[in-house]
C-alpha cells in the first residue's frame, strides 16, 4: 500500500512523534492513503509543503488494529487516546477525527451530547484515513 505523510520537509527516516497534543490513535508516525489529505496536512506547516510517499509492507507478526469505519469502538478508542491512555498496538488504522469531528468527540466525552447525537452530526463528513506506526518495529514496514 502507498501511504503519504504531510510535512514541511522531506522525510527519509520516519520517526515516532511523541510531542504535542494527544492524537486519535496515540503517539506515532501518522500517514494516510489519501494523497489529498496528506497535502492538506502539509499546508498546515510553515514554509515548505511536502507530501512524502512511502510504501507500506504489512507484517503479520505485528499487533495491529484496524477500524473499517467510525463505530462505537472507534469512538471509545479515540476518546481514550486523546485523554493520553496508551495502547499496545504496533499499528492502528482507521478514520480520522478532524477538527470538526474532534469537537463532537469532545462534546461526547464530556457528556454534552449522546452517542446518538454524535453519529447524527458526523454522518455527512467526507471519508478520511489515517494509519499510525506506533513502534520502531512498525516503522520497519515503511520504505
Amino acid at each position: 500500500m502507498v501511504v503519504y505523510f504531510g510535512s514541511n520537509r522531506i522525510v527519509n527516516q520516519p520517526k515516532i512523534i511523541t510531542d504535542g497534543f494527544y492524537k486519535d490513535f496515540g503517539y506515532g508516525f501518522y500517514c494516510t492513503n489519501f494523497e489529498k489529505q496528506a497535502k492538506r496536512w502539509a499546508l498546515t506547516k510553515k514554509n515548505n509543503h511536502i507530501a512524502n510517499v512511502f510504501t507500506y509492507s504489512e507484517n503479520l507478526d505485528l499487533n495491529c488494529k484496524a477500524f473499517e469505519k467510525m463505530s462505537d469502538e472507534w469512538l471509545d478508542f479515540v476518546v481514550s487516546s486523546r485523554r493520553g491512555i496508551t495502547h499496545t498496538y504496533d499499528i492502528v488504522e482507521g478514520p480520522m477525527a478532524d477538527d470538526t469531528i474532534w469537537n463532537y468527540v469532545d462534546d461526547f466525552a464530556r457528556g454534552l451530547i449522546s452517542s446518538t447525537a454524535f453519529w447524527e452530526l458526523v454522518k455527512f463528513k467526507y471519508p478520511t484515513h489515517q494509519i499510525v506506526f506506533c513502534t520502531e518495529q512498525a516503522l520497519k514496514c515503511l520504505s
